[in-house]
């Protein structure tokens, strides 16, 4: 689904209904994945080596406190197959038991969150099929696979389709498309519903049903003109939020602001729109 249209949300809102532990991790352009598995950390190995370099220390003593293992620390999908594991190979970092409620939740299962995965290394999504697929991995430096103990966890992954994924990792996704009404009258009433949920006593529904029809008449702009990104569900409560912060409890001054605020908050390029604004009615 296109940004803003409460794909985040929508993984919270499921671990809060089947009342299990919830781990959200953001996919970014050097995300690899096995950072979604484990992460080793060389800086504090290294940190470690100097210091033993210093104290003189026995080689044999050395090479067991080095062991690649001690410094592998567990990532969202080792949480959520074996947390008792997890817990012993953390050591003192702060873990994801102490966020979300997932202290008393754990147990019940995991929903861990992999949002805008298409964000990430162009192997990313194919890298994950032997963990996801077998429901085990093996960390670095260790001979005993992680595997799904309890409760299986589900694993919700987010795309706002800015690169396509692999066919592979595809076809083992159930797939939930959250897309906003084609039709432009119903796309105004669908926003507008948005509005007086995030925004209620705000504001007046007049207020949200111009907003709605400028962002509409724009995003139909951009459409035949081919423009990217269209303006969507995530612009319409920027422009709403904006006016609302801007004038409170003012309606006229909203409305007017409106057109003085809308062409920043929803035009993404300066090619391609008419001399002046003509919204749908």
């Amino acid at each position: 689904g296109e940004p803003g249209m409460g794909k985040t949300q929508l993984a919270e809102a499921v671990a809060a209904v089947l009342q299990r532990a919830f781990y959200p991790f953001t996919v970014d352009a050097r995300t690899e994945s096995r950072d979604v598995l484990w992460r080793f950390d060389a800086i504090m190995r290294l940190a470690q080596a100097q210091l033993y370099a210093t104290l003189h220390r026995q080689p044999a003593e050395v090479e067991c406190e080095l062991a690649l293992h001690k410094f592998v620390r567990p990532g969202p999908l080792w949480w959520a197959f074996d947390t008792d594991s997890a817990l012993a190979a953390n050591g003192h970092d702060a873990t994801p038991l102490e966020q979300y409620d997932n202290a008393s939740r754990w147990k019940n299962g995991w929903v861990v969150l992999l949002d805008e995965i298409d964000k990430g290394e162009t192997d990313l999504p194919n890298g994950l099929l032997e963990a996801l697929g077998a429901g085990q991995f093996t960390p670095l430096g260790s001979d005993t696979p992680v595997r799904i103990t309890g409760v299986p966890p589900l694993i919700l992954i987010t795309t706002n389709e800015e690169r396509v994924l692999p066919d592979a990792f595809v076809r083992r996704c159930l797939v939930l498309h959250l897309l906003l009404p084609p039709d432009e009258a119903d796309l105004v009433d669908y926003l507008v519903e948005r509005g007086r949920a995030h925004f209620r006593g705000q504001t007046s529904d007049d207020v949200f049903r111009e907003a709605a029809r400028q962002l509409v008449g724009d995003r139909h702009v951009a459409e035949q003109a081919q423009l990217r990104p269209l303006p969507g569900q995530a612009e319409y409560l920027d422009l709403v939020r904006a006016v609302i912060e801007l004038a409170p409890s003012d309606e006229k001054k909203q409305t007017a602001l409106l057109a003085a605020i809308a062409p920043f908050v929803l035009r993404k390029s300066p090619e391609g729109w008419p001399a002046s604004r003509e919204t749908p009615r």
